[in-house]
């Protein structure tokens, strides 16, 4: 089976960690050409991330650059067609489960089912205490977060018996037009992946997780065969910063060169199992990582699945 392509947006967060110059003086604009590149190239879906408020210590390096998901997933489901709408990731600890569920079957039916709830713990203290969540108790929140949401994106008249939230006899519509809307779950740290083998419909992993990537994909799948026996995962990979050719000015570090060479790094992602490759490209504009979208559909994406 060939492996599908996404890629995490531009303009909508910039932390320092992979900004690119040129994307403070963007908008919805540049924004919306590189969505629609993506859509013209075929990738199989275009990804947003989500910060609510960044506490003042963290700006300098997280910046306070971060639109929010909903909003930015929606508006662009208006201007495609095709490409699905993924969070990478929504974190499910800072809301209740039926504000989830109402936001993300609502973005499922505006998009004609378009729709890819992913999900993390997060990992910014600041936040959580801003928001009066506990920050120590997020992966236990996350676990019945995951279950409450899936009820609730599952059923009309969902009931849900937790821990933390507690709901039944309560109606939600629009309902999504997927008949199950995938969660993919996001992280790298051995919690994560077990959390993804048992509850999530994929994995996206943050990183390399300890051991490297083989060894994780090894205990997803052991770990998801042993819970959830033959019911498939989604696994996922991510690429680094890539260039197709050889820039013309001093890039950042990347994966760079001819078509085949770009092409055999991602094979050897492929190689692994992976069902995705989220990918990026280092540029200088909106209009050169349109044209590194273009190059790489038309001349690596074939051989990476050849």
């Amino acid at each position: 089976m060939a492996v599908a392509f996404g890629m995490q947006l531009p303009i909508q967060s910039q932390s320092t960690m992979f900004v690119q110059p040129w994307e403070s003086a963007a908008g919805a604009p540049e924004l919306v050409q590189v969505t629609q590149a993506c859509e013209a190239a075929g990738f199989d879906y275009v990804a947003v991330c989500d910060h609510v408020a960044i506490p003042e210590q963290h700006a300098e390096t997280m910046s306070t650059t971060w639109w929010d998901t909903i909003a930015t997933l929606s508006y662009l489901a208006a201007v495609t067609e095709r490409v699905r709408l993924l969070s990478h990731v929504y974190v499910l600890p800072y809301r209740h489960p039926l504000a989830v569920a109402k936001a993300w079957a609502t973005l499922d039916a505006l998009s004609g089912g378009r729709a890819i709830l992913g999900v993390g713990a997060g990992h910014v203290k600041g936040e959580f205490a801003a928001l009066d969540v506990s920050f120590a108790d997020r992966g236990r929140l996350l676990d019945e977060a995951i279950d409450a949401v899936r009820a609730a994106l599952a059923e009309e008249y969902p009931t849900h018996e937790g821990e933390r939230w507690r709901f039944s006899g309560l109606g939600q519509r629009p309902r999504p037009v997927q008949a199950r809307l995938p969660i993919w779950v996001g992280g790298s740290s051995p919690a994560a992946m077990r959390r993804a083998a048992e509850r999530g419909d994929g994995w996206l992993p943050q990183g390399p997780p300890e051991g490297g990537m083989a060894a994780g994909i090894a205990f997803i799948c052991s770990h998801r065969a042993a819970t959830r026996g033959d019911d498939p995962i989604v696994l996922g990979a991510l690429s680094g910063p890539l260039h197709v050719g050889e820039p013309t000015w001093a890039a950042p570090r990347c994966v760079r060169g001819p078509a085949d060479k770009v092409a055999g790094y991602l094979r050897t992602l492929a190689e692994l199992g992976v069902d995705q490759i989220q990918v990026g490209f280092v540029s200088r504009s909106a209009e050169e990582l349109c044209d590194q979208i273009a190059a790489f559909a038309a001349d690596v994406a074939p051989l990476v699945n050849d």
